[in-house]
This record gives C-alpha cells, structure tokens and sequence, in this order.
C-alpha cells in the first residue's frame, strides 16, 4: 500500500452512474418489480464485463458466456482507448455503451473483472473505483469482483495473441518507469484459456533493465511485455531469447484468466477489491532520474 494513500470516492462519472443505478432501483420497487437472482450456472456466470487500464491503454471487454469455462466460445466483444488522465472521463460512458450494444443492462453482469496492477497508480485506482462502484451499484447485494495480477494478464495476453497453448513458463516484463522494470514468472498448463491457476514461479517485483538482462540470459522462457521496445538499447540483442511478444495485459487476456481465477476462489465482494502496487514510490526527484538514467545505459561488457 503506497504510504499516505486514503481512499477516495469513485470518479465523477462513476458516481454519477451509481447514483442512476440507484435510481433504476428505486423504479423497480415502486413497480414491485426488483430484479430477481437469476439460478446458478456453472461456472456461476454468464455476463461478464472486463476493464483495465494498468498500461497507457484503456482495454475493456464484454463477455457473454455459453455456461462453460471455454471462454474461446464465449462471445466477446472489445474495445479500447487512452488511459491515464482521460479515462475517468470516458471510461463509464464506453462501458455503458458496451452494455447497451450488447441488449444488455448492469443488472444482467454476473462478476467485473479488472486489472489490479502493478501498473500505472492512476489508471490502477481508477479501474479499481469504476469496478467497485459497478459491482455494489447494479443490483441489490452487488455483485462479485474478480481482481487479475496485470503480469499474469501480459503472459496471458502474449499467449492469445501468439495462439500459444502449449505448457511453458512465461516471464511477464512490463515498463515500470523511473527506469524499473515489473517482473513476474508463471508456469502455464496446457491450453489457451487455464483450466487452473498458472502457477506463480517468482512473485511481481522491480527490476533494473540491466539486471533483468543478466536474470534472462540463457531463459528459455517465453519472454512477454512492453520492456523490450521500451528499453531496447538494453534488451533488444538479448542473447538466447526464443520469443518476446510486446504484449500488454488487455481485457481479453482478463476474461481467458477468470474461469481458473473464480474456481481458485479469487471473486471478492466489491469492497475488498483492492489494485495491487509493488512500488511504495511515485515520482522522483530529477537526481533520482538522473541516476536511474545512468543506471539504465547498456553495460559495455555486452557491446
């Protein structure tokens, strides 16, 4: 938890959309007419929405699933834009719109999925606000939240994206900024979407480009995310690499990690969803980014 953080209240737009919810609801009891909980399926749930903003990236998903966990015969539609600063804004709006094109309301989601980070700090509390504030809104008694690590979610997404369903550890390297990299490493069954959870080899971390080269050399894992391209004068002749997809974790990737994620028991109630943050630190002061900057030139030793 970053020191000094306190909760806050959801963007504007998501408050606004609750309070509408609320509205709805108030209608449905003045007509005798409140939404009934629909029986269990199993997996227990059929519409799911997906939201993640950990990158530069706004991803968002809708899933309309066929009462399996073959999420590849779900019927999912997607769409995207900028994150950062601007997706407060528009994110509630392109997600109502998602829903809607969908012959849908909130009322019918089952769960919201959403990337928990690490990531980028603002797009991490945002996403985690829009989806608790959709979870506890859309009907009476809420509905479930399903946090997905964003490194799991790049593997994930560098699997889908390659139609790799083979069984193979991934290493997940995601631009962290102030010259840091995130890092974690999953093994994966067989399968694009995981029947179970991938198993965690080594836990989200920090490191430098530099020191990442030297925990690489001679991997032969599958190597997934944005550091490649973002520090390439460090990364991109690195040695014995079989594959790096420049994946990104997308909302997508989210839905194919949810069946594993829901039988491991990870939907939490909308007030225990919580972004996940591995730095304590945000910024730095311009000596800090300037040593970063030196530490994060190429070692002459590798040319």
């Amino acid at each position: 938890m970053v020191p000094g953080y306190r909760r806050t209240r959801p963007p504007r737009a998501t408050r606004v959309l609750m309070l509408n919810q609320v509205d709805d609801n108030r209608r449905c009891q003045n007509h005798h007419a409140m939404p009934a909980l629909r029986p269990q399926l199993t997996p227990p749930y059929r519409h799911l929405l997906a939201i993640d903003t950990s990158t530069d990236v706004l991803s968002l998903a809708l899933a309309i699933s066929d009462g399996t966990a073959n999420v590849s015969a779900w019927a999912i539609t997607t769409t995207s834009g900028a994150s950062g600063a601007k997706a407060s804004a528009g994110m509630v709006p392109a997600i109502q719109k998602l829903v809607r094109d969908a012959g849908l309301t909130f009322t019918d989601l089952d769960a919201v999925v959403f990337g928990q980070g690490p990531g980028a700090f603002t797009g991490l509390r945002t996403a985690c606000a829009v989806a608790q504030g959709l979870a506890a809104s859309a009907r009476p008694g809420g509905m479930p939240v399903v946090p997905v690590n964003s490194l799991l979610a790049t593997a994930q997404a560098a699997r889908v994206e390659q139609a790799d369903a083979t069984a193979r550890q991934w290493t997940a390297c995601l631009d962290a900024r102030m010259g840091e990299v995130y890092v974690a490493r999953y093994r994966f069954d067989a399968g694009l979407t995981p029947v179970t959870l991938p198993v965690e080899i080594a836990a989200s971390g920090l490191m430098t480009p530099l020191a990442l080269r030297e925990a690489l050399t001679g991997s032969t894992d599958g190597l997934a995310g944005n550091a490649h391209a973002v520090y390439a004068d460090v990364l991109a002749d690195l040695p014995a690499a079989p594959v790096w997809v420049s994946a990104t974790p997308s909302a997508t990737a989210l839905l194919h990690l949810t069946p594993a994620l829901w039988a491991a028991g990870a939907a939490v109630p909308a007030a225990a969803a919580m972004p996940l943050y591995v730095r304590d630190k945000v910024a730095q002061t311009t000596a800090e980014r300037e040593a970063a900057k030196r530490a994060s030139t190429v070692d002459p030793t590798h040319g």
